[in-house]
């Protein structure tokens, strides 16, 4: 199976890391960071009933990410939210750029 036929599984940080109370509320960034690092072997392997390789993006929002956050996108109103939360956001042409340029 090629990079282009693993399907893209997105894992929703506050809601996974919510769903057991150990205390994640002390150190949002940690439990984000333990979360990131348990999913690394489910790339490979795969999820129960999802066989591998699995592409897996990790999406994290507030307190957890606390460093700096960088959005590509050009949707107006996606820029405005994000910067209202403090991250920067550049265009598409940061990663397309123009073929005739």
């Amino acid at each position: 199976m090629s990079e282009d036929d693993a399907v893209l599984v997105i894992v929703d940080a506050a809601n996974v890391v919510g769903s057991v109370p150990d205390g994640w509320w002390r150190d949002r960034r940690g439990a984000a960071t333990r979360l990131r690092d348990s999913l690394v072997p489910y790339a490979a392997a795969g999820l129960p009933g999802l066989p591998g390789p699995v592409e897996l993006v990790l999406v994290v929002e507030g307190a957890a990410p606390d460093r700096d956050c960088v959005v590509v996108t050009a949707d107006r109103g996606l820029r405005q939210r994000v910067e209202a939360y403090g991250a920067r956001c550049v265009g598409p042409r940061t990663v397309r750029p123009s073929r005739g340029a």
